[in-house]
């Protein structure tokens, strides 16, 4: 039966926003916030619209701030009454969501949503709802069977969560195949979360927190609908390499997705470079570290990226090893294990845990080291996997395999080398086991996270009571061993562990030796460095510290004007400098007409001509552009590059009025008639014969770099060579160039791809001041000024006509400047179009005009 939650698929793919008076799943709830809905676009219009929405709201005018939570699973427990009348409710107590909400300013209002794990029947959803609203400020997703199993079994566990870990879907055996109907179904219930968001959110005040890979296209839909929506993300899961993620059809759309949040967070290290790897390779992002926070920059926003990983919650685990039910446990663990050291395993029972690889290790133990048996338990405990299909019960019967061989092979009377638990454990259950363990054996083959380390330190440390039910001397120092996987996310900041490869088993099976064998002082050390970390680095500490983190990345979001740009999954916010604005055709077309004397900055490579294009020369369309403005008398056109002379000559001497310069503004030629000239005098260039070897040493070193000599430069160009070895090839070759031309007359920068080597003094700048001097001897006054350029060595030509609009006898009082870069990015430009045809669709517009138009000659 459908639930009233689900959207129409149709709806989904358009990619729609609901109706505002569309309700699902909740019913008039009177708890319920007022929903207000804005269009996307400029913020300014923004504003106006939600101001006059909060106007007409009955809502009270002062609201707590709130934090909404989304997850793919609420955390509260739904339980049948036992007449079979109806539900009732109760904390998860085991769950991050609720834990997390300890780390949080009391004045924080925090409200969830997602889903339950049991299924409500259609009749009953809205009672549901509203109970879980004003109990437990719950806002549940109601998913119809179907949908959920192919949203969660199919797409989510048998093929995002295998492909995070690595494991690629080589054929149907190993993992599952995309299949557009599944993906259709993870985008549909990502929809449907938006819809729930909806119902509470204030955007203008609201925190928006968003967990793990189920979710991971929800931003998209949340900022399509609300452009300066404050939102979170966190990934509880690995996130893999570019080469495994890369083979992910909706590669593009889930990167984009996630680029929507204002800050993304991850356990390691390791999972945020192979996000940023992926925004680098697959999307051409790039992201810069300033001031210990890594900031990605998209559009004109800056996406920050948070590495923390997740800690445990600290009182609920001290009250459980408190609890007389825990103690009377230990006591009896301890009875059964007497004089036996014991070795604890914690795993669920799924392929990527690698149990079977911990069991070969003991078997591998006990045969090199007979003088343990008998003396050495493994308890393994093996909870039930979370998702299902062959290859779980493939583990399961490989683990019961291995077990009755090692048991059978090396087992005495009353004593069996390897138990295995596969029932489901209370908490304080597995806490016992966490007290009377020796050594914690934790060596999956990858995982997101794994907070059993984390727990079993903490339980080591112990208390009165179980000292006293245990028989150890409270004074005594507290000991324990862990050896954890180097493929776990809590590997890095487990400092006293020991780490392993669980792929080598021999490598292993030394590590438990060396951990039985241990003696207390190495123990004691050991443990200190793990519970030192661990206990400073709880749950609350984590989430007190992503929110910290996500105030501070949303705290420039009303100083921004936002654009919508593309269409569903593709779509994105370009937000800028309130300054800084798109250059309107029909504005400048329009300042171009009421002009007489006209100054033209044109850059040519990358402005008019793709800085990635093959073929270089300008194209039909450049020219006849170019032609018709040079035509026009009215107009001094420059022509600026980076080219060397010979290029450029062969290139643009069809007009005989129009100026180019070579080289970043070294080298200038009036028109065709004229010999080139030097913008700044040069002493000479031995600096040449100290640069060149060193740049050829790193292009035999990269593949794909080249050297590209001028006159006066020499560039190190690395576009076709791999964006990651190539920028850090880059960043060597200007420390090695720095530091051997110190002492020369020369400046080293780096631009788009490149390293370059040129006399100090040579800007493009020059070009500017060189046009407007030409004008000042001829006793014009120009009246509208246009400057295009693309990347930073462009920047000093914006200043240079910058100063000129606003102090200067070089320009009429009346004069409109418009200094315009390509994309959206900090610049000293006022103006942006996004790429080479948008500025090569303006030039044409006022290159029509001048077509269709005559006038007294500028300049004699």
């Amino acid at each position: 039966m459908v639930s009233r939650s689900y959207s129409n698929l149709l709806d989904l793919i358009s990619c729609d926003s609901p109706k505002i008076g569309d309700s699902t799943g909740v019913g008039n709830v009177s708890k319920r916030l007022t929903r207000v809905m804005t269009a996307a676009g400029i913020i300014s219009e923004l504003e106006e619209e939600y101001s006059t929405s909060s106007a007409a709201s009955d809502a009270p005018s002062v609201q707590r701030e709130k934090l909404i939570i989304v997850s793919n699973q609420l955390p509260v427990r739904a339980h049948r009454r036992t007449d079979g009348t109806g539900w009732y409710f109760t904390w998860d107590e085991d769950s991050l969501l609720l834990q997390l909400k300890d780390g949080l300013d009391d004045n924080l209002d925090v409200t969830y949503v997602g889903c339950l794990r049991e299924e409500i029947d259609m009749r009953e959803q809205d009672e549901v709802a509203q109970i879980l609203l004003d109990t437990f400020n719950c806002i549940p997703a109601f998913l119809p069977a179907d949908l959920l199993s192919k949203f969660y079994h199919g797409f989510c566990k048998q093929y995002l969560w295998p492909l995070f870990h690595y494991m690629l879907p080589l054929s149907p055996d190993l993992g599952g195949r995309f299949d557009q109907s599944l993906w259709r179904a993870y985008v549909s219930v990502n929809k449907i979360f938006a819809d729930k968001v909806m119902e509470v959110l204030n955007p203008e005040e609201d925190f928006v927190w968003v967990h793990d890979y189920h979710l991971m296209v929800l931003p998209t839909f949340l900022r399509k609908r609300f452009n300066r929506l404050k939102l979170g993300f966190f990934l509880h899961s690995p996130f893999p390499s570019s080469e495994i993620y890369r083979t992910l059809p909706i590669r593009d759309e889930i990167l984009r997705a996630l680029l929507n949040a204002d800050l993304i967070g991850f356990h390691t290290f390791d999972y945020a470079r192979h996000f940023l790897s992926c925004c680098s390779r697959l999307l051409g992002v790039t992201y810069q570290s300033k001031r210990g926070y890594i900031g990605v920059e998209y559009y004109g926003r800056t996406v920050s990226i948070k590495i923390l990983p997740v800690g445990i919650h600290m009182e609920q685990l001290k009250q459980v090893m408190d609890n007389e039910e825990t103690g009377l446990q230990a006591a009896k663990l301890c009875e059964s294990f007497k004089n036996l050291v014991v070795l604890l395993g914690v795993d669920d029972m799924d392929i990527f845990k690698g149990i079977s690889l911990k069991l070969l290790a003991m078997e591998q133990l006990l045969e090199q080291h007979a003088n343990w048996r008998g003396k050495v338990v493994l308890v393994q405990i093996a909870n039930p996997a979370r998702g299902r299909g062959r290859d779980v019960q493939e583990v399961q019967a490989e683990t019961y395999s291995i077990v009755e061989r090692i048991n059978k092979k090396f087992g005495l009377p009353g004593y069996d080398p390897v138990l295995l638990i596969d029932k489901p454990l209370q908490f304080y259950e597995r806490v016992a086991y966490y007290v009377i363990a020796d050594c914690c054996l934790v060596t999956a083959v990858r995982d997101g996270m794994n907070l059993i380390p984390y727990e079993y330190t903490i339980s080591r440390y112990g208390n009165c009571r179980l000292d006293q039910v245990l028989g150890l001397d409270p004074l005594s120092p507290k000991k324990s061993v862990l050896v954890v996987s180097e493929f776990i996310g809590c590997s890095p900041s487990l400092s006293g562990a020991i780490r392993v490869n669980p792929w080598n088993v021999e490598s292993v099976s030394e590590a438990m030796y060396s951990a039985l064998c241990m003696g207390d002082m190495e123990r004691q050390l050991r443990h200190e460095k793990n519970y030192r970390y661990v206990s400073t680095h709880d749950v609350s500490y984590w989430a007190n510290s992503f929110v910290q983190d996500l105030e501070r990345a949303c705290k420039d979001h009303s100083k921004r004007r936002c654009w919508s740009v593309g269409f569903c999954l593709t779509y994105r916010i370009v937000a800028l400098d309130p300054n800084f604005r798109k250059l309107s055709v029909e504005h400048i077309v329009s300042a171009y007409r009421r002009s007489r004397n006209r100054a033209i900055l044109l850059d040519y490579d990358g402005a008019l001509m793709p800085q990635f294009s093959v073929n270089k020369g300008p194209t039909e369309e450049v020219l006849k552009v170019i032609t018709s403005l040079c035509r026009d008398p009215h107009n001094t056109v420059y022509i600026v590059s980076g080219l060397d002379k010979e290029t450029m000559s062969r290139w643009f001497s069809f007009s005989e009025r129009l100026v180019i310069a070579a080289e970043h503004g070294y080298l200038i030629r009036k028109n065709n008639d004229s010999e080139w000239e030097t913008t700044v005098p040069v002493i000479g260039f031995e600096w040449k014969q100290i640069a060149e070897p060193i740049m050829k040493l790193y292009t035999e070193t990269t593949d794909g770099a080249a050297i590209e000599a001028t006159e006066s430069a020499l560039v190190w160009q690395y576009q076709y060579a791999d964006p990651d070895f190539g920028s850090c090839q880059a960043k060597e070759l200007l420390s090695h160039l720095e530091s051997v031309l110190s002492n020369e007359p020369v400046t080293v920068k780096t631009g788009p791809r490149i390293v370059e080597v040129k006399p100090q003094g040579v800007t493009k700048g020059l070009v500017a001041e060189r046009l407007l001097s030409e004008l000042e001897e001829k006793s014009v006054r120009a009246d509208f000024v246009l400057c295009i350029g693309d990347d930073r060595s462009d920047e000093d030509m914006f200043e240079v006509i910058n100063q000129a609009a606003a102090a200067g006898p070089f320009l009429s009082p009346v004069a409109e400047v418009f200094a315009c870069t390509m994309g959206q990015k900090p610049s000293k430009a006022k103006y942006y179009l996004e790429d080479s045809s948008e500025i090569l669709r303006m030039l044409q517009g006022i290159a029509n005009f001048s077509d269709s138009s005559s006038s007294t000659p500028l300049l004699a």
